[in-house]
């Protein structure tokens, strides 16, 4: 997508959100996707970093052993030569957002031009390999960006946070015992858990957990489900 178009694109998001604001008196601070049904328990497992081509598929092959559909958050510069591999996660069910195209907060975060350009080239490489168009954004890193947010909504995506962690990203070299025992403790007494899981290259453990930490959450009642 041209750079200018992505400008003017900015530009009207921009004065469109603006002209809300005027009317409603406030801009509502943006709400993860998870918030919206609280009121069942119910475990989304969720996957950043993807597609890699050993790890994700372990992780589909033990998703299509125990019957579990998850979303999977994937890098749009990490699909070349893995595209088979984000081709069976949609052939297989699971949901698909956008993760951003290149992960390098430098530039992913310069600007809000920048942002929109990274977000929207993943997304049409995605929808290239799976005829699937995504919704479904998790920002780099976390937090809330809360302007970059209004913009991705403003084009109908929803931004999508975690409320537990299994631990794959502060501690690679962590052992699947470790992995399920983050995630036990940070999903303790939530009704609706949204986990997040890495399905990068190096994330093999996670991989290995991945059953035990599905036998957990349904030995306490929980249904899964995708966003």
């Amino acid at each position: 997508m041209q750079r200018r178009y992505i400008r003017l694109l900015v530009v009207l998001l921009a004065a469109f959100l603006a002209f809300a604001a005027h009317l409603s008196g406030r801009m509502a601070a943006a709400q993860p996707v998870f918030s919206f049904a609280e009121a069942e328990r119910a475990v989304f497992l969720t996957f950043d970093d993807g597609p890699s081509t050993v790890v994700t598929n372990s992780i589909l092959d033990t998703l299509e052993r125990e019957n579990v559909k998850a979303t999977f958050f994937v890098v749009g510069e990490r699909i070349g030569g893995r595209e088979e591999t984000l081709k069976r996660i949609a052939g297989a069910g699971h949901t698909i957002g956008v993760h951003s195209d290149s992960h390098r907060y430098g530039e992913i975060y310069a600007s809000n031009e920048a942002f929109l350009e990274d977000a929207l080239r993943c997304a049409e490489k995605i929808e290239r390999v799976t005829g699937v168009k995504p919704c479904l954004y998790r920002f780099p890193g976390g937090g809330t960006h809360a302007e970059k947010a209004k913009l991705l909504e403003s084009l109908g995506y929803k931004i999508v946070a975690w409320n537990a962690v299994c631990g794959d990203a502060e501690a690679r070299d962590a052992a699947p015992c470790d992995l399920l025992e983050t995630a036990v403790k940070t999903s303790e007494g939530k009704k609706r858990v949204v986990l997040l899981l890495h399905d990068g290259a190096f994330n093999k453990a996670t991989a290995e957990a991945l059953g035990d930490i599905i036998a957990h959450f349904r030995e306490q009642g929980c249904k899964f489900c995708a966003f």
